[in-house]
């Protein structure tokens, strides 16, 4: 494998293969990662890193070569497997769309939590995995831990999934709740998400609901098999919701959540009233995804979206699957 990206997901990434290291050997699988690579350099050894000492010693590490890049080294490089890990980039997909590209096309299988790539050029990515008899999986870059994509792809198999529903983004659900629970401004609590790191100092993204449109993208694509962009998205962001509301709708026993939605006609993320009792109703910075379904009806999965080491569950996840597809078990 080779590692594209090592910033906190990426170093989450080493830190749980290097802790699991018994249990993988014990079903199989014993990875070797043959380069990681960073902005301004990489790591790189054809006999397997040290992720130990990578995670210790950092640009130090013998192994450390100054300069070289993803780009330049993913086509000759002898690898199975690329997790691409780079920031998320919405605008042109940068750098990322250019090594899942790369990867690809040099015969590898990638396995990416960014969903920049994926938002911008699903189709064309999906397109050429396929012609190059490749796996493209991308578990991470919606919902954090949650196995959403495995489960539709694995459990519901015999399932035709007709619409799904859910809570994408932890930092506008912990604003919600807290109006909810605190009965304090949209400003307030959006202050509170900063303070403690659940909200960035530029919160747009997720208060405006691109982040959560840019998910949903995601699930309309690789779950109900539709060619959807983010212009295809009706967006409605959370910065109106203002206390008398939430309290209005408390009164009548309903919450407001931040809702995306998609079936085959409709794709949309806006505030929504959300009875209590509903399995919607999380709060903090959990989020939930609800699949409908013409045999098992309703699924609903709920668990954390965000977090270094909860998104390196489901990218190693992925990286199981794709070693059990080519072992052929």
């Amino acid at each position: 494998m080779a590692l594209v990206g090592f910033g906190n997901v990426g170093k989450a990434v080493a830190r749980v293969i290097v802790e699991k290291r018994d249990l993988l050997q014990k079903i199989g699988f014993e990875p070797v990662v043959v380069a990681v690579f960073e902005k301004n350099g990489s790591w790189i050894d054809e006999n397997g890193l040290n992720l130990q000492e990578i995670l210790q010693k950092g640009e130090s590490s013998p192994a450390w070569v100054e300069g070289a890049s993803a780009k330049e080294h993913i086509p000759e490089m002898d690898c199975d497997i690329v997790v691409e890990m780079t920031v998320t980039n919405i605008k042109d997909g940068e750098p990322g769309l250019t090594h899942i590209r790369e990867a690809l096309k040099s015969d590898k299988d990638v396995v990416t939590s960014n969903k920049g790539p994926l938002v911008l050029a699903f189709p064309e990515l999906m397109d050429m995995a396929e012609k190059k008899g490749r796996i493209l999986l991308y578990e991470a870059t919606v919902g954090g831990a949650i196995p959403v994509f495995h489960v539709a792809r694995e459990a519901l198999l015999i399932n035709r999934i007709t619409a799904i529903t859910g809570i994408l983004n932890g930092t506008s659900n912990y604003i919600l709740t807290k109006m909810t629970e605190e009965k304090v401004s949209f400003n307030a609590a959006l202050r509170e998400a900063q303070e403690k790191g659940y909200a960035e100092a530029d919160p747009t993204y997720d208060v405006e609901g691109i982040d959560a449109a840019s998910k949903l993208v995601i699930l309309a694509n690789g779950i109900l098999g539709l060619r959807k962009k983010l212009s295809d998205v009706q967006i409605e962001g959370i910065t109106r919701i203002t206390p008398e509301m939430v309290e209005l709708a408390m009164e009548d026993g309903y919450l407001v959540k931040h809702i995306g939605y998609v079936d085959r006609d409709r794709v949309e993320v806006m505030p929504r009233l959300i009875p209590r009792s509903s399995p919607l109703a999380v709060g903090g910075t959990l989020n939930v995804i609800s699949l409908r379904t013409d045999v098992a009806e309703e699924i609903t999965l709920i668990g954390r979206g965000a977090g270094p080491r909860e998104t390196s569950s489901a990218i190693l996840g992925d990286i199981l699957h794709i070693h059990r597809v080519r072992e052929g078990y």
